[in-house]
């Protein structure tokens, strides 16, 4: 196959790369999502995805299944190759070990570690390298990873659970349950993907969650059956420590952190006692300021938030502009106008004062409407 064939090549070759990068969406956590393929004289003779944090990198497996075949190979990588030792040895001294001829990478490394780094120690090996080759796709591989290195924040996506007409729950809290079991086990993928449960004390004291994931790592696509299955931090915006020290989430393996403000008393400790670990965080409003608690769970490598909260803590995220998207599952039922609403957003007083969202996907989960969105920029 002649170089200009291949370069025609180079989207099919990537989407595969792309589709191996998916299967360790629910391990790679804190790291991203890479998938890597090589091919030469128009077969692929290696491939491979990261499959959690500590362990080899995409590029060193597709290297280790292709063996000598390497050598002139084109490398397909959904992200810049590292140029630094970590956990593993860098992937870009690996590529030019085994004398590949060609890197086509679908985007720069946002990490600041790697950032431009990989590409030029492959370039300075006289190694061919290409830039951007379905970067869209790659980048929504990861969108976590990459807003906490370019922005300081992760990711948050707020799921709401509501009636047709919009309601999340009776006037007297009453909402177990408004959305059917398909519903809720879509919910459970999107945690088991997430690095953090966010919720405020409310919800723990009206409803008592667990948050976390109860699904099996069969249930989880593209997961090895077999693979323990991640469970991700939960956190309380607790401002005053009013969590019970007897809360379900307290009582489960992984971290639990509550993020507050108030002094560290009496109660405070009592929740140090159960496991939880204790935050304290700048105010704002008499709150925990939203702002500096995403800051902080970003310094912490937490690349997806997914947020369960009631009205009061999902309006404070929206108006604090930290919303990346929305996902919002619609029962088919009415509720009646003195249930409760979605987003507590005081000051939406004229149509000029509303919050457009772009509408990502519809899709039915069961008998319940799934909507995808994120505010209008």
């Amino acid at each position: 196959m002649t170089g200009l064939d291949l370069e025609c090549c180079d989207p099919l070759y990537m989407a595969h790369a792309i589709r191996l990068a998916e299967r360790g969406r629910y391990t790679t956590d804190p790291n991203p999502c890479v998938g890597c393929v090589l091919v030469r004289d128009g077969r692929v003779v290696g491939e491979g995805w990261h499959h959690r944090a500590g362990e080899p990198h995409a590029e060193s497996l597709a290297l280790r299944q292709a063996g000598e075949e390497a050598r002139g190979a084109t490398v397909y990588v959904t992200l810049e190759p590292c140029s630094h030792q970590g956990r593993t040895p860098p992937c870009a001294d690996a590529l030019i070990g085994a004398g590949v001829a060609r890197v086509v990478c679908a985007m720069i490394d946002p990490n600041p570690r790697v950032s431009g780094r990989g590409i030029e120690r492959l370039r300075q090996a006289g190694i061919v390298v290409e830039l951007g080759c379905l970067e869209a796709e790659a980048r929504a591989l990861n969108p976590g990873f990459v807003k906490r290195h370019e922005q300081g924040r992760p990711y948050v996506r707020c799921k709401l659970g509501a009636s047709l007409d919009g309601r999340t729950a009776l006037a007297t809290g009453e909402s177990q349950w408004i959305t059917s079991e398909a519903a809720r086990r879509d919910v459970q993928r999107w945690r088991a993907r997430s690095s953090a449960i966010v919720t405020g004390v409310g919800t723990v004291l009206g409803d008592d969650p667990r948050l976390n994931v109860r699904l099996t790592a069969a249930e989880l696509p593209g997961m090895d059956p077999e693979a323990p299955v991640r469970q991700p931090w939960r956190v309380v915006v607790d401002s005053y420590w009013r969590t019970p020290p007897g809360a379900r989430l307290l009582g489960l393996p992984g971290r639990t952190l509550i993020a507050g403000i108030g002094p560290i008393n009496e109660t405070a400790t009592g929740l140090e006692a159960a496991g939880a670990e204790l935050i304290r965080l700048p105010e704002h409003n008499g709150r925990v300021d939203l702002v500096a608690l995403m800051t902080e769970l970003a310094r912490r490598e937490v690349n997806e938030v997914l947020l369960e909260a009631g009205a009061t803590l999902a309006g404070a995220a929206v108006r604090a502009g930290l919303i990346d998207e929305i996902l919002l599952y619609q029962a088919p039922c009415l509720l009646g106008q003195a249930a409760r609403g979605l987003f507590d957003l005081p000051g939406i007083n004229t149509l000029a004062d509303r919050i457009d969202l772009e509408i990502l996907e519809v899709r039915h989960i069961g008998v319940d409407l799934r909507i995808r969105a994120r505010p209008k920029l």
